[in-house]
C-alpha cells in the first residue's frame, strides 16, 4: 500500500516485498502439492508453466497490439478487480464476523466455481496488458529510476495472482 502512494519508496520496499510474497507463495505451493501429491502430483509446476504461457501470451498480444491497452480498456479492467476484491473482502468479512459463507461456490468444484476460477484467471492475465502499457509508458516517458522497481513490483503481484488463480483452477479441476 505504501509503493501505491508513495512510488519513491520502491527500490527499498519491493525487495523487501518480493522476499515475502516468495515465501508465502512458496507456503502455499506447499500446500498445494501435499494435498495433492497422492491423486494428482505435480499441480505447481503446471502452475508454474501455465502462468508463463499465460505472461508470454500477452506479452505477445501487448506487444503486437491485438488487444489495445486504451483508457477505457484500463478503467473497464480496473473497475472487474477493485468489484472483485470488494467481494472476497465481503465474503472474508461475512465468515470472520458472522461465520456465514455467502460465496462458497467460489471454492467449489462445480461448474459454476471452475467457471468462476476462469473468469479471475482471465481478468488477472488482462491486467498483466495494464502492466506492460505502464512500463512502456514509463520507458517512453522518461520516468524516473524508482518507477523501474516500481513497475517489476507491479507485474510481480500480478503474475502472483495469476498463478495463484491458476493453482485454485487446477485445484478445482482434479476433484
Amino acid at each position: 500500500m505504501i509503493m501505491g502512494f508513495r512510488k519513491q519508496t520502491s527500490p527499498y520496499l519491493a525487495p523487501a516485498y518480493a522476499l515475502l510474497e516468495g515465501l508465502l507463495v512458496g507456503s502455499i505451493s506447499a500446500y498445494y502439492d501435499a494435498i495433492n501429491a497422492q491423486k494428482y502430483p505435480g499441480i505447481v509446476m503446471q502452475a508454474v508453466a501455465l502462468t508463463l504461457a499465460v505472461a508470454l501470451v500477452m506479452f505477445f498480444v501487448y506487444r503486437y497490439r491485438i488487444i489495445k491497452v486504451t483508457e477505457r480498456f484500463k478503467s473497464v479492467i480496473i473497475i472487474a478487480t477493485l468489484a472483485l476484491m470488494l467481494f472476497y473482502l465481503a465474503k472474508f468479512t461475512s465468515s470472520v464476523l458472522f461465520n456465514y459463507n455467502f460465496g462458497g461456490f467460489t471454492n467449489a468444484a462445480t461448474p459454476l466455481g471452475i467457471g468462476f476460477s476462469i473468469v479471475v484467471v482471465c481478468l488477472a492475465a488482462l491486467f498483466l496488458l495494464i502492466d506492460f502499457d505502464m512500463i512502456e509508458k514509463g520507458v517512453e516517458g522518461r520516468a524516473p529510476k524508482y518507477m523501474e522497481w516500481y513497475g517489476a513490483f507491479a507485474l510481480l503481484v500480478t503474475l502472483v495472482w495469476l498463478y495463484l488463480e491458476i493453482l485454485r483452477l487446477l485445484s478445482k479441476l482434479r476433484k
